[in-house]
């Protein structure tokens, strides 16, 4: 073949086996590029607050629930410190003063007025003095008046405990609440990758992050609610044992009055 043939034949046959213009897209097997998932919604807010707004009631319910308990907590600690460190005050201003006399009749009287284990301590002691006068039995008398001055001891301690049940409460079972919050909002977010048949994590993340905050709010609950009722424990077993020196104090008193009472009639 010569050359002006070739190069007339050559550009022909190129031409017959390239596809048409008009050809489409499947007739030449090209494939198109596939649709590109539309972008996640995402809240704007993933803020404390928003999460909270954004969650399932339940999850907000428990949420709810968790800061008041909370708000509890820091009342029943703010109450209790100042009644607590009031008594523990009075209480030791007392013992100085039964300390410092030698009979019920002058602690009565140094006493007087006052409100309190101690004063308490003083007119149960004289209260059983002088129902006994006639029965000067003295470890009878004694007897008796350790018995009443036992059952104020416990009177006082049971008062002063009086919501720190509230603290033990709350730093037991705010975990799992918070945790039944959080175990709601995961399955809520389950159902949710379920309805949109996607497992792409941005779509599910907020609420599980909603459903995790449940958790951490239950955690601010409990955490100072336990710590509390552990400070609250001490120092009222400290504030009980103030009493129960008192109490030891008050039965020295009966017992130097016993034995003035016992001198007096030997000598008359």
């Amino acid at each position: 073949m010569s050359a002006p043939l070739y190069r007339l034949v050559l550009p022909a046959l190129l031409l017959c086996a390239s596809p048409p213009l008009w050809a489409t897209a499947d007739e030449t097997h090209v494939p198109l590029p596939a649709a590109s998932p539309p972008p996640a919604l995402l809240p704007h807010d993933l803020s404390p607050w928003g999460m909270f707004l954004a969650a399932d009631w339940v999850v907000q319910g428990v949420m709810l629930g968790l800061a008041l308990a909370s708000l509890l907590t820091w009342s029943v600690w703010v109450a209790k410190s100042v009644e607590l460190g009031g008594a523990q005050r009075r209480l030791r201003l007392a013992l100085v003063q039964l300390a410092r006399v030698r009979s019920l009749g002058e602690a009565a009287g140094a006493l007087a007025g006052q409100k309190g284990p101690a004063a308490a301590l003083v007119r149960a002691a004289r209260t059983e003095l002088d129902l006994s006068c006639d029965a000067m039995d003295k470890a009878g008398v004694k007897e008796r008046t350790a018995s009443r001055l036992e059952r104020i001891e416990v009177a006082v301690g049971r008062t002063m405990a009086r919501g720190t049940g509230l603290l033990a409460t709350i730093g037991s079972t705010a975990p799992f609440i918070g945790l039944f919050g959080t175990v709601w909002g995961i399955m809520n977010a389950f159902i949710g990758i379920s309805q949109t048949q996607t497992t792409n994590l941005a779509v599910v993340a907020p609420g599980i992050a909603e459903a995790l905050l449940a958790t951490g709010i239950g955690l601010v609950a409990a955490i100072p609610a336990v710590v509390i009722y552990n400070l609250f424990a001490r120092a009222i077993t400290g504030y009980r044992a103030l009493v129960a020196d008192a109490a030891a104090e008050v039965m020295r008193l009966l017992s130097r009055d016993l034995d003035r009472s016992a001198g007096e009639l030997a000598m008359g």
